[in-house]
């Protein structure tokens, strides 16, 4: 039946559902935008809540018996808190758990342990209040500075929406040469030449579209492509050209206009609305719609 079907041997293995990047506004999305939602989403993170084994095969202590290796990841849940802090990695575990021999299991929920601490950035010359984690902390000293954590790790392994849009920040700062540290000429040439290095993995349009969740992206290519085409109302465009054809038909009450107000294509002052309320004052009482209305005084 593949020959008989429009889309061909494409639905020899079943229909493949259109996937955001495929449809809507998402095809519209540049490629520097992909590009970060493939090393934040699709990149597989570093191991944090397991230890990977590198080995393929393993053999089993008690039964002597060969089994595979299966690392599989665990699964994890981002909660809306998590990316409201910098959380190093860490997410939400959901598994079981039997806390008692005689019961059957029951389902929990492994938190990793917060703690709201200081951070600071050299680049942006500002100390912030954040939500971390040990590892964290630990991750920041082992890069030697929060800057240093931030533009080294990608976007898969920081995971928060927080740490990806001071990520951004800190690469558009770089880009600009650290205009919060211009009052110290010298401590801001040293942080440039320790930081700008980072700015050879990406583009000005990458850096632009970093960081951003995809709702923030649809947000910000559809003010794009508003500024691009401004629409004018279809009420505003029929007014104009009503307007413009009383005056053609040499109507007075239409051809007034303020000489004060240079009255051009697209622009619609107040004396058009003016002109439009003196035709409709201008009809006689005796029209059809008072006839129509059995409560209007009737002429005698």
């Amino acid at each position: 039946m593949a020959h008989a079907t429009p889309q061909g041997v494409k639905l020899l293995n079943g229909f493949k559902r259109p996937g955001r990047f495929e449809k809507g506004l998402g095809a519209q999305l540049p490629e520097a935008y992909k590009k970060f939602w493939r090393e934040w989403k699709l990149t597989k993170p570093a191991a944090v809540h397991y230890i990977p084994k590198e080995s393929e095969w393993e053999r089993d202590e008690v039964t002597n018996a060969i089994k595979p290796v299966q690392s599989i990841p665990f699964p994890l849940i981002d909660t809306p808190e998590s990316h409201q802090g910098i959380w190093g990695g860490e997410a939400v575990i959901k598994g079981f758990q039997k806390r008692q021999s005689t019961k059957r299991r029951v389902p929990h929920f492994w938190v990793p342990t917060l703690r709201r601490s200081v951070v600071h950035s050299q680049v942006l010359n500002e100390y912030m209040s954040v939500v971390v984690t040990e590892r964290t902390l630990e991750q920041i000293h082992e890069c030697h500075g929060f800057d240093h954590y931030l533009l080294k790790n990608l976007a898969c392994d920081l995971r928060s929406a927080l740490a990806l849009k001071l990520k951004r920040k800190i690469l558009k700062s770089l880009q600009m040469g650290c205009p919060a540290l211009s009052a110290e000429p010298k401590h801001q040439s040293e942080v440039l030449k320790e930081y700008s290095p980072y700015l050879a993995s990406y583009t000005s349009e990458e850096i632009d579209w970093y960081g951003h969740t995809y709702l923030e992206a649809i947000r910000k290519l559809q003010d794009q492509l508003r500024a691009a085409e401004k629409v004018i109302p279809h009420k505003v465009e029929f007014r104009s050209k009503l307007i413009e054809r009383l005056r053609e038909a040499g109507i007075a009450e239409a051809g007034k206009k303020d000489p004060r107000d240079s009255v051009s294509h697209g622009d619609h002052s107040d004396a058009d609305i003016d002109a439009l309320t003196k035709l409709e004052s201008s009809t006689p009482s005796s029209s059809w719609l008072s006839k129509i209305n059995p409560f209007g005084k009737k002429e005698t």
